[in-house]
């Protein structure tokens, strides 16, 4: 049951995901990226030290060790903080649909950390699956203008730092609450994001944020501490390939909610990619679940 529930989480987060980016979107118009970033770490992070304290686990916390705690600063600079730098700096040098996707790849390099540190098995038919999965994500975004830019390139290493990341945190969470490491995720990140504003002088920024600005700030900080939390909690009883692949469900969420908004109606391209998505994470799912631990069809290194 725990694992079902687990599942049930990350579909949660993917979901979140697909609202986070249609919300995001207007939410940062007008207003620097890396300030923006900063502001919701900064407050998801006081959020999740309010769960943590009014749950009563703040033990959990203050029985971290040394070592612990210099993981979580690790998490912090390598998925708090770096690439959500990149990845919001990429994305006003590129095409929102090019970023989007280029984001989407990270299941795939997740797949082959996973394989290597996670010793996950992998059976074949997860490839094909991965295919189905990335041709979606290729018909819904309308990518027939592809073109490769310096923002893409700092997109794609945003995703791998989120690759590596994730693949860290999943094997953190075999002995860590997952609210704990979404805290020191989003603290340590905000610590080093906030070095990083006052190094390059952006700082000051923060305090010409204005009302409609800082509500803005509020608002996506509630839907960011929704994906941490389910992400986290449902990583840690979730392989990291499922997990992961499960989050390009955001895609056709996002899609969703832009007709919903317009009025307009689907075209039959992104019909049949939000078809091949839905048909490529079955078999992802499915495959990973029935794999057996002698099965000659499978990858791994173990």
């Amino acid at each position: 049951m725990k694992k079902e529930l687990a599942i049930m989480a990350v579909f949660a987060t993917a979901i979140i995901s697909g609202f986070s980016i249609f919300i995001n979107k207007f939410a940062i118009s007008g207003m620097n990226s890396s300030i923006f970033t900063f502001g919701k770490n900064v407050m998801v992070a006081m959020f999740l030290a309010g769960i943590i304290l009014m749950s009563g686990n703040f033990s959990k916390i203050k029985e971290l060790k040394k070592k612990e705690w210099l993981s979580l600063i690790i998490v912090g600079l390598i998925g708090g903080s770096i690439p959500f730098v990149l990845f919001f700096k990429g994305l006003q040098l590129t095409n929102s649909a090019a970023g989007s996707f280029i984001h989407k790849t990270m299941f795939i390099f997740v797949a082959i950390l996973a394989i290597y540190f996670l010793k996950e098995k992998l059976h074949k038919a997860v490839f094909a699956g991965a295919i189905l999965l990335l041709a979606g994500n290729f018909m819904i975004l309308k990518l027939s203008n592809f073109a490769w830019t310096t923002g893409s390139t700092m997109i794609l290493i945003a995703t791998l730092f989120w690759a590596v990341e994730n693949t860290y945190s999943k094997k953190l969470l075999a002995g860590m609450d997952g609210n704990v490491l979404a805290f020191g995720r989003m603290f340590f990140g905000s610590v080093f994001i906030m070095i990083y504003l006052a190094f390059t002088g952006e700082i000051k920024l923060l305090v010409s944020l204005n009302q409609n600005q800082l509500g803005w700030i509020l608002f996506t900080s509630i839907v960011l501490l929704g994906y941490v939390v389910t992400w986290y909690n449902g990583l840690k009883h979730v392989k990291a390939t499922i997990a992961t692949s499960i989050l390009l469900l955001g895609s056709p969420v996002t899609t969703l909610l832009n007709y919903v908004l317009s009025g307009t109606v689907l075209t039959i391209g992104e019909v049949a990619g939000m078809i091949s998505i839905a048909t490529g994470l079955v078999i992802v799912v499915m495959f990973s679940e029935k794999l057996g631990e002698g099965q000659s069809s499978a990858i791994s290194t173990a």
